[in-house]
């Protein structure tokens, strides 16, 4: 299944939030994404010099174009510039469920719909004023899944009537309130809210990360997941996309969207390998070109990164194994369980930070099931690199 993400934003010159962002997330995570651009601005690193919203009419044309064609399984919407294009977005959308032939069960649409309220940039910058404010809590929220502000922006709409009794889970996103660890919290409808708590990436190049976020979870219920898991796994993918910053810009630079390949994504994903270590192994392997990531001070181990973004051991004595990551290891131990496959041992929390089960295939090859996140990359002892 490729899943089909209509993206309803603003453009960003800069290339690292707007719909460049979105489009990024989705194909670096198997979907198909398309657009219907609310407004193009100029902006960079440094902040935002110009908004010109697109006419409401090109923005219901390019809305009616995709949905009528090729179909989508999930909704993303950003940046609206005035409530011209809000009103009109609400009647493209109220007209299309209208028409709908089934919904999806539990939602208020036939797809989710992941509604980014974007008023306020990373940079601080306004870009929409208290009327566009008012007119999504009116217009758009009796279509959303899930709510996504920042912290600013959750402010903001905390201060309009309707917004706290909407009937909508909301993520209130912790990245721009300070401290040392980020918390992001799920409000659900009965009380059932869910933190995720992590260490904060010391960097200045965080551009995007709300339009990042919200593309991902559309991504990933697109794809089915349930609204918690997709939370999760999407706040994965910014992360690894956070610590890949390619550092352009002056200020708020992009994040590097391009380097997630292996990291994230549905399914089983084969991107680890250890090999046995002898003298020189080390030095060998930086000569292929790959890019050492971790040491040790006995020089028993060594891990090493590919350009592609897969992993390669080696260690003293071990034998030759195959890592398969899983997004939910004990779910897809307890499936092949049940399909007969027989497990040298059951998902155990590592050292090293990563959760394993370890198996023998049919030829006596070792295989490893595991879950390690942005770990795998980026442990907390990586060498620093420069």
């Amino acid at each position: 299944m490729t899943p089909r993400i209509l993206i309803i934003a603003g453009s960003d010159s800069g290339g690292g939030a707007g719909i460049q962002a979105d489009i990024k997330t989705v194909t670096m995570l198997g979907g198909h994404a398309m657009t219907a651009v609310t407004a193009i601005t100029a902006q960079n690193s440094l902040g935002v010099q110009l908004v010109a919203p697109v006419s409401g009419d090109i923005v219901a044309e390019q809305m009616a174009s995709v949905l009528e064609d090729i179909g989508v399984d999930a909704i993303k919407i950003g940046m609206l510039p005035n409530e011209e294009v809000v009103r009109i977005v609400a009647g493209v959308l109220l007209a299309w469920r209208g028409s709908a032939e089934r919904w999806l069960p539990g939602t208020r649409m036939p797809v989710p719909v992941v509604l980014d309220p974007v008023l306020v940039a990373t940079s601080g910058d306004a870009l929409a004023d208290a009327s566009v404010a008012k007119a999504i809590v009116a217009r758009l929220m009796p279509f959303a899944s899930i709510v996504t502000p920042n912290f600013r922006e959750a402010r903001v709409l905390m201060d309009i009537p309707g917004f706290t009794d909407c009937g909508v889970p909301i993520l209130s996103k912790g990245g721009d309130d300070n401290g040392e660890e980020i918390t992001d919290t799920l409000f659900g409808l009965h009380g059932d809210n869910v933190d995720w708590t992590d260490k904060r990436i010391a960097t200045r190049h965080t551009h995007g990360t709300g339009c990042t976020l919200a593309s991902a979870i559309a991504t990933y219920l697109a794809y089915g997941y349930p609204l918690v898991e997709a939370i999760g796994h999407a706040r994965r993918f910014v992360r690894l996309a956070i610590h890949d910053a390619p550092g352009l810009g002056q200020g708020h630079g992009p994040m590097g969207h391009h380097r997630v390949r292996l990291d994230a994504g549905p399914g089983v994903r084969l991107n680890q390998v250890t090999v046995p270590m002898a003298a020189g192994s080390e030095a060998f392997y930086r000569t292929l070109g790959l890019t050492q990531i971790v040491d040790t001070e006995d020089g028993h181990y060594a891990r090493f990164e590919a350009a592609g973004g897969a992993t390669l051991s080696t260690e003293t004595g071990a034998a030759p194994t195959v890592f398969f990551e899983c997004d939910n290891l004990d779910a897809e131990v307890a499936r092949l369980q049940a399909a007969g496959v027989v497990f040298d041992h059951l998902p155990v929390d590592q050292d090293w930070l990563w959760r394993e089960a370890r198996l023998t295939d049919p030829a006596g090859n070792v295989i490893c099931l595991y879950q390690a996140g942005e770990a795998r990359r980026y442990p907390p002892w990586r060498i620093v690199e420069g």
